[in-house]
């Protein structure tokens, strides 16, 4: 037997480790596998073995997206708080699961024209654009439209999430408050602003960034939540772009199961923007 305890290519189970879990709190437990992994029923009939990894796909992804509201509806707090430190703490998780989700389409990509045409009736009008944490986020972000709130008509309880979500300030509404209270000359229209509307570009804000950029070691926890913010925008077009290609893989230019377009309306999602200052900011160096 090896030091480590290993022979015969078994490793020997040590004697302190918990074995009884008649009476303790277990892994499965704790995390609710059977309600947990009993949430994965495909409709195919037969069941078409591909429909599980779109199911698995789909929510995985809404659990990482609880967790994006989670921290960046922290992160709008901490702010307000006035706690920067925090908020880029939240920040900057946020954006290692971005990475997670981006990286997550190829996944999804495995499935082939064919594999997806077996199963896609049984979705009926389902689609992601339906997807209220998806929408919870856009908006958190600053990316509004009150439009969208009559998709979530149907269920009360996703409607007053994506409704406190279009009400409440964004992230760059309470990072420009944050500026404005230490100092910089954020214009009181900003700050005034109907943060029920979406973000659009303000040019008398490019000279505030221009300020902050241009002497980046006396302005530079705003610089780093700047720089933050952009790499939070860069990530979630990378994910519509990865969203995009995948839907072209697997269905080309066919309309999409809730009504769109499909690829030329996921296309157009891409002109759509969250902090336009901190790239305009750039071109005014």
């Amino acid at each position: 037997m090896g030091d480590d305890g290993v022979q015969a290519n078994t490793r020997r189970i040590e004697e302190s480790v918990v074995t009884d879990f008649s009476d303790r709190m277990s892994y499965g437990g704790y995390l609710e596998l059977p309600t947990l992994l009993s949430a994965q029923r495909p409709l195919s009939d037969p069941e078409h073995h591909d429909e599980l990894l779109f199911i698995v796909q789909h929510q995985t992804t809404e659990l990482w997206l609880k967790l994006v509201l989670h921290e960046l509806t922290d992160a709008c707090a901490r702010l307000r708080a006035d706690d920067l430190g925090h908020a880029l703490k939240n920040i900057a998780r946020v954006k290692h699961v971005q990475k997670t989700l981006a990286e997550q389409w190829s996944v999804l990509a495995t499935l082939t024209p064919s594999e997806y045409a077996e199963f896609r009736g049984v979705l009926g009008n389902s689609s992601g654009f339906q997807s209220w944490q998806y929408r919870a986020v856009e908006f958190t972000l600053g990316n509004k439209n009150a439009a969208m709130l009559k998709v979530f008509e149907a269920d009360p309880q996703a409607h007053q999430m994506v409704a406190e979500a279009l009400a409440q300030p964004s992230l760059y509404d309470e990072f420009l408050r944050y500026l404005a209270r230490h100092g910089y000359p954020v214009p009181a229209a900003v700050l005034e602003r109907d943060v029920t509307t979406a973000w659009t570009f303000d040019a008398e804000l490019v000279p505030v960034f221009a300020t902050i950029y241009a002497d980046t070691e006396q302005h530079w926890a705003a610089y780093e939540t700047c720089e933050e913010l952009v790499d939070l925008e860069d990530n979630f077009q990378l994910w519509r772009f990865r969203h995009l290609k995948t839907v072209e893989r697997i269905i080309g230019l066919k309309p999409g199961t809730g009504g769109s377009s499909g690829a030329p309306f996921l296309r157009r999602a891409l002109e759509l923007t969250f902090f336009p200052e901190l790239y305009a900011v750039r071109t005014a160096l």
